[in-house]
């Protein structure tokens, strides 16, 4: 595993602070509503982001926006850590609820 990958493994997998406390169940619903709308957006946003990084690789001969690769590396990740919320793997919010690593 490379520098970059065991960056993104650790950020994906690596420690979460638990809150003291757990929400209660009426608490937890609405900050799973509120979830799935944002990853409804993200999903949108990611489609939108393939498109234009499918271009930029088009009119770049084959070179992807490192940016662009980047953000979709951070938006994954967000993704992953509000599923884990959402299935209750985990008891941590995703940003904007925590700090977005």
């Amino acid at each position: 595993m490379d520098e970059h990958e065991a960056q993104i493994d650790g950020r994906l997998h690596g420690e979460q602070i638990e809150p003291e406390k757990p929400d209660n169940m009426l608490q937890r619903f609405i900050y799973m509503l509120l979830i799935a709308v944002m990853i409804s957006l993200a999903q949108t946003v990611l489609g939108v982001a393939t498109v234009v990084q499918f271009v930029i690789m088009l009119v770049n001969n084959k070179q992807p926006n490192e940016r662009l690769a980047d953000f979709g590396t951070d938006l994954g990740i967000w993704i992953a850590k509000a599923a884990r919320f959402q299935m209750a793997a985990s008891n941590v919010k995703p940003w904007p609820w925590t700090e977005l690593d």
